[in-house]
């Protein structure tokens, strides 16, 4: 992990490092970075001051390295739950093809509060979008009265979810 990696580094080379953006603007993180983006996507609620341990680093550095790294929008702290057990009955993955604009259906499925993923792609539909809805009725008017009333939506296709068998945010760092 790189964590053990990284604490066997001094804790000031470490913090003097800093991150820059690349060509296209997306930051460039370095190895404690990406160490405390791991650490924290293995428990999100880890105090800073185990994640300083871990990596080498003050509990005040690293309070600034992840209000950086929120900041930047390289990541989010959030509570996951599953959706059932908080009043949300039916979830989907709604295919969708465009006729012109692809960005702005998108924009617009972003906009609203049932999608939860949005996601332009390359294939049998330009769009898909993850919609949690209360029950079937809510699905049925968020995809006929809202998403295919949407200009320049030419067709949908639902995939209604049966059992959620695997969600996980642990795909670590590269």
């Amino acid at each position: 992990m790189h964590s053990e990696h990284v604490a066997s580094r001094s804790a000031d080379q470490k913090d003097s490092s800093r991150e820059s953006r690349n060509g296209n603007g997306t930051p460039q993180l370095d190895a404690v970075s990406l160490a405390i983006i791991e650490q924290l996507q293995e428990d999100g609620r880890r105090p800073y001051a185990a994640i300083g341990k871990a990596v080498g680093l003050s509990e005040a550095a690293v309070r600034q390295r992840v209000q950086k790294l929120l900041d930047q929008g390289v990541m989010q702290i959030v509570a996951v739950t599953d959706p059932l057990t908080v009043g949300f009955r039916r979830q989907a993955m709604v295919g969708i093809n465009v006729e012109g604009d692809v960005e702005s259906i998108a924009d617009a499925l972003t906009a609203m509060s049932e999608v939860e993923y949005v996601v332009m792609t390359a294939g049998s539909f330009d769009i898909l979008a993850e919609i949690v809805c209360e029950d079937d009725d809510h699905l049925l008017d968020v995809i006929n009265k809202r998403i295919r009333a949407l200009p320049g939506v030419r067709s949908t296709e639902s995939f209604v979810y049966l059992k959620l068998k695997k969600q996980t945010y642990m795909w670590g760092t590269r």
